[in-house]
């Protein structure tokens, strides 16, 4: 940027339990990029607080972070439904006519006109979803089922709620027309829920430029070196990029 500020990176995990694996990403990242974890509300942040649930909910608490007119150049990240919600307040910023990020960045997580792999959390009972989710990657692995399902499945089915309402408003044709904004698309070969065949699906949902690229990992490969690295090299890049076209003098 013309200031030489640091570049924000918001990031917006798959799940509030997953928030702190942001905490040491800054030393991955590198020069220049100061990385935002996002805590939503009902997460282990703002525990006190109603899970938002809802397209509406969550936007009525995302979006006035980044309604500011004038914003410095700043880069969105979402991982699993963290992609979802950074995706969904960069198209509400675009419905608003408000500046959205310099770039939306998103990993393992297929894009929303893609049939979904997990069931239908409203329907579905604790022992399917755990038996699902646990066969494509999204729990955790040395998880122990019995404490997954006394502790866990109540926040990974909120979750699944949201995801699915966040994809029917994403299917829902937008009056401002489709984004024109960049995206980065992060997938893994072996993440059985969002490989790079399905994940470079994502390009279909901007008229920007999109980057499709492959780390090590299954779902949870927010938790690797790579992925923090990869980011940061964007922000670099978008900063330098947003330097050059700011007007001179």
């Amino acid at each position: 940027m013309a200031d030489g500020r640091s570049v924000r990176l918001h990031c917006f995990a798959h799940s509030e339990g997953g928030l702190s694996l942001f905490d040491g990403w800054a030393a991955s990242a590198g020069p220049g990029v100061e990385v935002l974890p996002v805590p939503l509300p009902g997460g282990r942040r703002r525990r006190w607080e109603p899970r938002a649930s809802t397209h509406e909910a969550l936007l009525a608490d995302v979006l006035p972070l980044f309604t500011d007119p004038h914003p410095a150049p700043y880069v969105l990240y979402g991982h699993g439904l963290g992609a979802m919600v950074a995706f969904t307040v960069t198209r509400a910023l675009h419905e608003a006519g408000l500046p959205g990020p310099a770039l939306l960045a998103v990993g393992a997580c297929p894009p929303p006109h893609t049939p979904s792999r997990l069931p239908d959390a409203r329907a579905a009972t604790d022992a399917e979803l755990l038996h699902v989710l646990g066969g494509k990657g999204a729990v955790p692995p040395r998880s122990d089922e019995g404490i997954w399902l006394r502790a866990m499945l109540p926040v990974l089915r909120a979750d699944l709620e949201l995801a699915q309402a966040l994809e029917e408003a994403a299917r829902t044709p937008s009056s401002a027309g489709p984004l024109t904004t960049p995206v980065l698309v992060v997938a893994s070969q072996e993440n059985p829920l969002a490989p790079p065949a399905i994940a470079d699906g994502w390009r279909h949902w901007t008229q920007g430029p999109t980057w499709l690229r492959t780390v090590p990992g299954r779902h949870f490969f927010v938790a690797g070196r790579e992925l923090p690295r990869l980011l940061g090299r964007a922000c670099r890049v978008t900063r330098r990029l947003v330097r050059e076209q700011v007007p001179a003098g």
